[in-house]
């Protein structure tokens, strides 16, 4: 089974660091980390991803333009919104963001 795959943008470094931790943590998952929007940009142009985590420090304007980049790139990708509530909520996200992903995939396939 292919590792899914995300990138994780966000400023504070000690909380991308814990985040990466974590998402690493699941044999299944392979996550990559950014603190610059640009070099974030660069390496989602070069590699097909399965979802973006975007995490703390980002500022408002800079996250909707990121998003729009993302989407318009790779309209397929899942953007989760975390910025905290520890690693259950983490889990709970990733696995809600897969699960969207399924049923949207699903209803391709049925249309």
């Amino acid at each position: 089974m292919k590792k899914l795959e995300f990138l994780i943008l966000g400023k504070n470094e000690p909380i991308l660091e814990i985040l990466l931790r974590l998402v690493n943590a699941d044999e299944d998952w392979h996550a990559v980390g950014f603190s610059d929007e640009e070099t974030a940009k660069d390496y989602f142009k070069q590699n097909l991803l399965d979802i973006v985590l975007l995490s703390s420090g980002i500022e408002a304007e800079s996250e909707k333009d990121i998003q729009y980049f993302f989407k318009a790139e790779q309209p397929e990708i899942e953007i989760i919104e975390h910025y905290g509530g520890g690693s259950g909520l983490l889990k709970c996200e990733i696995l809600e963001a897969l699960e969207r992903r399924r049923k949207r995939k699903l209803s391709e396939k049925q249309a």
